[in-house]
């Protein structure tokens, strides 16, 4: 089944950017690094927090996906038409991909622009999807890259060159759920039943905002 088709089947109505978590009703936002700025009081870079954020979101990340489950990863680049130097959307594939046969096999799309509408005109987003599994990914490095969006700090998804810098959201197809991580503040999930997630809610409720959580399990 094709990106569009499953998304219509099993997510009617969704669309693929940020704020997931707005759009469906059966899902988790989950705070990273919490209780820690990302400066220090020197006014560097409070690198324990990020450590402590990419090991969040990599507990979230194993316990939604397992070795055998089929999964889409989807990464949505954002152009400005009149811009002339892009990020070069395969490029972002070429350092997380570990099996690098599944290059061949990415599905790109050409997708209009969806945030503020005065730019809708002048900007479009580059969708790029493929089918694969955990261990085809170096997730953690991925990972890594997506929670580092506002900072200067490696891995990185690619230079903005004009652009928005990348969204990237792992699709579990096995299971029914979508894990998005939007930077180093924070991660959605959602799903197509409630009782998928109930287990990994109850586990990270601490990582829940008090208000998110009684939303939650309302």
């Amino acid at each position: 089944m094709e990106l569009r088709n499953y998304l219509n089947h099993v997510f009617p109505g969704l669309y693929l950017k940020p704020s997931l978590y707005h759009q469906w009703e059966i899902g988790i936002h989950f705070e990273l690094g919490e209780g820690m700025y990302q400066f220090t009081d020197e006014d560097k870079l409070n690198l324990n927090r990020f450590e402590r954020v990419y090991s969040q979101a990599l507990s979230v990340f194993h316990d939604l996906f397992s070795d055998q489950d089929e999964m889409i990863l989807v990464t949505n680049v954002y152009h400005r038409k009149s811009y002339k130097k892009r990020i070069k959307p395969t490029k972002v594939y070429d350092r997380f991909l570990k099996n690098k046969k599944l290059k061949y096999k990415i599905r790109q799309k050409t997708l209009p622009f969806v945030f503020d509408e005065e730019e809708a005109e002048e900007s479009y987003i580059s969708q790029l999807h493929l089918k694969c599994k955990k261990r085809d990914l170096d997730y953690l490095l991925l990972i890594k890259a997506t929670c580092n969006e506002d900072f200067p700090l490696q891995p990185k998804l690619g230079e903005e060159n004009g652009s928005y810098y990348p969204d990237v959201f792992f699709i579990n197809t096995s299971k029914n759920i979508i894990f998005f991580i939007y930077d180093d503040r924070g991660c959605e999930v959602i799903a197509d039943k409630k009782e998928t997630i109930m287990p990994l809610y109850k586990k990270y409720k601490g990582w829940v905002s008090e208000f998110k959580r009684k939303e939650i399990e309302e």
